[in-house]
């Protein structure tokens, strides 16, 4: 994997738009933007390569993205293949592949962060963006009627204050959020966000056609402590492991962190496993999951979030990957889209149906997530669901595909009708 070539910017400049972060939203967003001509900078406040916390499984749902954006996702480029899922939970242990459905990959995907990323800021340079590295976004450019007309930056190892000046800014910033925070889109505290814990251990259990999952995260099974949430152990390929925990709400769990539900569940574990501490090869980082639309509207006054920033984390399993990649696309569409329109209240309706756009793609499908949430924060219910329902390969298979909405919607199977007359019935968030 070559670095993505940086601009040479520490001096500021202008563009059609301008996106702050260079995660999946954003390359997303950015490469949207670059192969349809449109001029785009990308501001990415570190360097390539870059740590960021996250389980680097991709599902189904997140291949799709990549496919549709040209991205080659074989294994002769460096990407790792799994079947599926090998569910731990009431002692019981079953291995589920992923739904083969006309929609949808029947395989996901793994593959570090600290590649990924790059690897598509790669991409989006090569459609025609220009990525400026080391620039830390600091505060919106207003212009006389409020509304964003740039950024405010620090620029290289020795933070030169800088100005980016554009029509449109995306916002991939991740959970801080902060232009948005600038302009008071704050995160809603009704809604759920959760943190997630990881570690990469050196471990024989390194190379897995399946990723696993754990419910039974103490001898005693699903805890107050523990729920929402599960355990990971994903074989990277390498030799390593990616082995983490997620409490999905931290309105719901018990005053255990994380961290310490993550040490107990290890303890749990055959030693020949080789996942405990002592086979770490990282240290142990952490990072928050923001769900459910949880920060709103995703535009306003010249401003766009995607990603993270606009909390479109699955409330179900903690996936972000994929939401990423499909609302940075959006976002890149949209604003492209707008900026063909005549500057004034056409372009703005343009922009003001983002928003829609997002909740009628996520909206309902989250409400349901958030719901879900509530029945898993009872580990008794959990314990009982896992150890009579792992019996059961087709509940387990339709689980999955709820879980990771993978479905060919009115067009396909009893359940997949089922769950499209479910989801249409539930409200959005």
């Amino acid at each position: 994997m070559t670095t993505p070539t940086a601009g040479g910017g520490t001096a500021g400049g202008s563009a059609d738009v301008v996106v702050v972060g260079a995660g999946p939203a954003g390359s997303a967003a950015a490469w949207a933007l670059a192969t349809v001509g449109l001029d785009v900078v990308v501001l990415e406040k570190a360097r390539f390569p870059r740590e960021k916390v996250c389980g680097d499984g991709l599902t189904p749902r997140a291949v799709k993205a990549l496919d549709e954006m040209g991205v080659d996702v074989s294994p002769a480029a460096g990407w790792v293949r799994h079947r599926g899922l090998r569910v731990f939970g009431g002692g019981q242990v079953v291995e589920v592949d992923w739904p083969s459905l006309d929609s949808w990959p029947s395989y996901g995907l793994i593959r570090q962060r600290r590649d990924l990323d790059p690897m598509l800021a790669e991409h989006a340079v090569a459609a025609g963006a220009r990525l400026e590295q080391e620039v830390t976004v600091t505060d919106p450019l207003l212009d006389d009627a409020g509304r964003v007309a740039g950024v405010h930056a620090q620029a290289g190892p020795g933070k030169e204050p800088v100005t980016w000046r554009a029509p449109l800014v995306v916002s991939a910033e991740g959970l801080s959020g902060r232009l948005a925070k600038a302009i008071g889109l704050t995160r809603r505290e009704d809604r759920p966000l959760g943190v997630a814990v990881r570690r990469y251990v050196r471990t024989p259990r390194g190379e897995d056609d399946y990723l696993d999952i754990s419910f039974d995260l103490s001898a005693e099974g699903p805890t107050a402590d523990s729920m929402p949430g599960y355990g990971w152990s994903f074989g990277m390929g390498d030799g390593t492991a990616n082995v983490g925990f997620g409490l999905l709400d931290t309105r719901r769990g018990g005053e255990t962190d994380a961290r310490t539900v993550l040490r107990r569940w290890l303890a749990t574990l055959p030693p020949e496993w080789q996942l405990g501490e002592e086979h770490a090869v990282t240290p142990l980082r952490g990072a928050g999951l923001p769900m459910a639309l949880n920060r709103g509207p995703a535009y306003t006054r010249g401003l766009l979030l995607a990603g993270d920033t606009a909390g479109v984390v699955n409330p179900f399993n903690g996936e972000g990957i994929s939401y990423a990649l499909e609302t940075g696309r959006m976002a890149g569409e949209t604003a492209a889209a707008a900026l063909r329109a005549p500057e004034g209240p056409a372009r703005e309706a343009v922009l003001r149906a983002y928003p829609e756009r997002l909740r009628e793609a996520y909206g309902r499908h989250h409400r349901l997530g958030t719901a879900f949430l509530a029945l898993l924060d009872r580990p008794g219910l959990v314990r009982f669901a896992t150890a009579h329902g792992l019996k059961r390969p087709t509940m387990v298979n339709a689980a999955l595909r709820l879980m990771g909405n993978l479905s060919d919607g009115r067009d396909g199977d009893r359940f997949d009708r089922a769950v499209a007359v479910l989801t249409r019935l539930t409200p959005s968030v």
